[in-house]
């Protein structure tokens, strides 16, 4: 996974963790779009990373096997 797409998933479990706990009073609350949102966050990253894995490997499997 490249280092911009895990900064951005820390930034999606930071907001997962804002939609249950008020950072200002420390209450508890739930908020469903913040949470959800996270969680669509997270496995679109999760997806384009290994989406992007497989064509890497792809690419490479083809180089190797046209050096033969």
């Amino acid at each position: 996974m490249d280092k911009y797409l895990l900064v951005i998933m820390m930034f999606m479990i930071v907001t997962i963790a804002i939609a249950f706990v008020d950072p200002a009073t420390g209450e508890s609350r739930f908020i469903p779009p913040f949470f959800y949102g996270g969680i669509a966050g997270i496995i679109i990253i999760v997806v384009y990373s290994s989406y992007k894995q497989r064509n890497e490997r792809r690419k490479a499997n083809a180089r190797r096997r046209s050096k033969k």
